[in-house]
């Protein structure tokens, strides 16, 4: 998947937030609809403009950026 054909910046969209191109859709906006349980199904039919593809490369640009990031895992203690 190539990303760079749907996500772009523009310093005069959102004040450069990584968008879906055409759009004023933030690729953060988008991944937070599914990180609160929406659907692909539930994005298209309230979002039309967004194709399976556009919403694909919001997946691949999300992993791309976090892809060399590092993650510390916290443990809980156990009541």
């Amino acid at each position: 998947m190539e990303w760079r054909e749907y996500v772009h910046s523009d310093p005069d969209i959102l004040v450069g937030k990584p968008v879906v191109k055409g759009t004023r859709l933030s690729v953060d906006f988008i991944l937070r609809l599914f990180a609160s349980g929406w659907t692909r199904a539930a994005v298209r039919e309230n979002y039309p403009v967004l194709t399976d593809e556009a919403l694909s490369a919001v997946f691949a640009f999300a992993a791309e950026c976090i892809q060399d990031e590092m993650v510390y895992l916290i443990s809980r203690k156990v009541a």
